[in-house]
């Protein structure tokens, strides 16, 4: 029995015994130190054992792809004819190409008057070049690069370009202006009546204010035997446009 005694009273004071923690003492932790961050970010300090992660901001950018709502772009119509009268020695024929036949590379500069589309008003007057592309026997014919403008006085003037086929229609482009057509674009398109005496313009205009009624009409079919009113051609004060390109 008193083998028993020693025994519990052995445990007990081995029980009692401090307890030994497996983590070392608060006072013992050091800074962690990593060379990659800055020395204000720390991991542990001395004073608790509290984590500070690094603090970083991030931004969320939207995909989304914003809906145009705008309304379609507003097109004007402008008739216009060009008449060859036969009195400015236009067209010039430059055969660059030194052959007997249209060839690629001659040059025709010419200068016409233009008329509005109803034919009662002098408007001004187009000139430019084209340039020879392509003969087409086939056609009777030739395509020509063509780059030319239209004059009208005070009010400015539209430039174009593009394909003009002495056997067919075409649609040119229109590459600028000024006065009121300052920012214009669109297209134009030209309809051949008689090479290359009588064409018909229908321009299609967009990016400009609203033309002046001055220039609107509604125009006459064209036609091979269409001609300007007398009074036009005469260029009387009442039938032409103020300081009308001549």
């Amino acid at each position: 029995m008193s083998a028993l005694r020693s025994t519990i009273s052995s445990g007990i004071i081995r029980s009692t015994s401090p307890t030994h923690s497996l983590l070392p003492a608060a006072s013992s932790f050091k800074p962690i130190k990593n060379p990659c961050l800055p020395q204000t970010h720390k991991l542990f300090t001395s004073n608790s054992n509290t984590f500070s992660p690094p603090k970083r901001g991030f931004t969320c950018k939207s995909q989304a792809i914003p809906s145009d709502n705008s309304a379609p772009e507003k097109v004007q119509e402008l008739h216009v004819y060009e008449l060859n009268e036969r009195d400015r020695g236009s067209p010039a024929y430059l055969r660059l190409s030194q052959k007997s036949v249209n060839s690629l590379g001659d040059l025709v500069p010419f200068s016409n008057k233009i008329y509005r589309g109803d034919l009662e008003k002098r408007i001004g007057i187009i000139s430019g070049i084209c340039i020879l592309i392509e003969h087409k026997p086939e056609m009777k014919g030739d395509r020509y690069e063509a780059i030319f403008s239209f004059y009208f006085g005070d009010y400015g003037h539209i430039a174009v370009q593009g394909p003009y086929l002495t056997y067919q229609d075409t649609y040119l482009a229109i590459t600028g202006g000024s006065g009121i057509f300052e920012g214009v674009s669109g297209q134009v398109k030209l309809h051949q009546i008689v090479f290359p005496f009588k064409i018909f313009y229908t321009f299609y205009l967009k990016g400009i204010g609203e033309l002046p009624e001055e220039l609107l009409c509604k125009p006459v079919d064209p036609h091979p035997a269409v001609e300007a009113v007398p009074a036009a051609k005469a260029c009387e004060p009442h039938a032409t446009i103020a300081n009308f390109t001549n």
